[in-house]
């Protein structure tokens, strides 16, 4: 079984991580894989191809700030990746994000089409569906579902400076995306999965399969040196962690929160840019910059009291997930996937906004005895869930998917 993944990054941020740690699952199976992708490095060893450099990259960011047609330059970096893709000749060709200032989407698909390879797209985010955003309940949009205009959210990723073409974007995807035969959707939750149940690809097979994580490495740590390291023995900490801290990952509502806790309290968020850190009063909230590390992240897991995730805009969650692994009760709020991750006895899940509940639900989770939070996170073992991905090639390769493609409405979160 050959394999062709294609992502932004390999091996950097959360979806680089997860096409890295596929690739490896594959080749441990006996099969091969190769990764293309757009931007950064891969690490040594691994099957790849580099499709852009940075002129196209950086001409694909202006382009799109002055246009708002994302994912329409880049021509000749896309036309490199086909050639390669026709050199390697995969079984099966899985796209992942597609976005990200690398790639010409149009050129994709219409190749994809004549191809014929079967082909899986695991969406990370809601880009495929929209007209620009990659994210849009936040500002409780949904256009998306009858056609995009008037956008809200061109200033945000992939920003545009001066023009809407959200109309037309939702068309080019449209028309693009939905001429492939034998082609599969995957989503890392429940709730996206409704989402594109809704939208212009809801009549392509869909089949949920959660991020992954190695549970073995992200556990309680007994030895935790965080505390000792910035002299916080005493507190009670609350932990909140993201890549970066945009409006809909809830910083603001943690600088709320700091105002009503007791001095036996103390915020520490980790991802944390310099600007944003002089918002933060640092007698209350530790700041700490983002680290790729994951050694450093299980050892402020471990040494917190409970998690904290106050966004209202994600697919699935994963920091949530790690949160549990490494032994901590959390809160999270009941918006988008991350309430799926919270079973009975595993934290508590608010209503978004209401900072007094918030903390009352800290207090209630630090005071109650400790349990074992670990065991809620093994549903997400990453071999466990990434194994879903071989069991869906070879269905897809004999054409029998009728058992593993996931019916429509079947979250529990609308």
């Amino acid at each position: 079984m050959k394999i062709y993944q294609i992502n932004v990054v390999c091996g950097q941020g959360s979806t680089g991580h997860i096409v890295l740690e596929l690739a490896d699952l594959i080749e441990r199976q006996g099969g091969n894989c190769r990764v293309a992708y757009g931007r950064g490095n891969v690490p040594i060893g691994i099957n790849s191809f580099k499709m852009s450099n940075n002129f196209d990259i950086l001409w694909h960011v202006l382009m799109t700030r002055l246009t708002d047609r994302h994912g329409l330059f880049s021509k000749k970096a896309t036309r490199r990746l086909l050639a390669d893709i026709q050199k390697y000749n995969p079984d099966i060709i899985h796209l992942h994000n597609i976005h990200g200032y690398y790639l010409n989407y149009k050129i994709l698909f219409k190749f994809l089409k004549s191809y014929g390879k079967p082909v899986v797209w695991t969406l990370h985010d809601c880009w495929a569906f929209t007209g620009h955003c990659s994210y849009f309940d936040f500002v409780r949009c949904d256009k998306w579902k009858t056609g995009c205009k008037e956008c809200k959210l061109t200033g945000k990723y992939p920003k545009s400076l001066f023009w809407d073409a959200s109309k037309q974007n939702y068309y080019h995807k449209k028309t693009s995306f939905t001429q492939i035969k034998n082609f599969y959707i995957v989503t890392p939750s429940l709730w996206l999965a409704n989402k594109v149940q809704e939208s212009f690809l809801n009549y392509y097979p869909v089949k949920v399969i959660y991020n992954g994580i190695d549970t073995k490495l992200f556990f309680p740590k007994e030895n935790s040196e965080f505390r000792r390291k910035y002299g916080i023995e005493n507190k009670k900490i609350i932990l909140g962690v993201a890549n970066v801290w945009s409006e809909r990952k809830g910083l603001r509502d943690f600088i709320e929160l700091q105002k009503i806790l007791s001095d036996d309290y103390l915020i520490v968020l980790v991802g944390i840019g310099e600007k944003q850190k002089k918002m933060l009063p640092e007698e209350r909230v530790l700041s700490i910059s983002r680290t790729d590390s994951i050694e450093e992240l299980i050892d402020i897991y471990s040494a917190a009291d409970v998690y904290f995730n106050a966004s209202v805009e994600e697919t699935m969650g994963m920091t949530t997930v790690e949160a549990l692994a490494c032994g901590l009760p959390v809160v999270v709020y009941n918006r988008t996937a991350v309430p799926e991750i919270v079973e009975p006895n595993a934290g508590i899940v608010l209503e978004p906004g209401n900072i007094k509940e918030v903390k009352k639900a800290i207090e209630q989770l630090i005071a109650k005895p400790k349990i074992d939070y670990h065991k809620f996170a093994l549903k997400y073992e990453k071999n466990k869930q990434y194994s879903k991905y071989l069991e869906l090639y070879r269905k897809m390769l004999h054409g029998d998917l009728t058992s593993i493609i996931d019916p429509p409405n079947i979250t529990k979160n609308q």
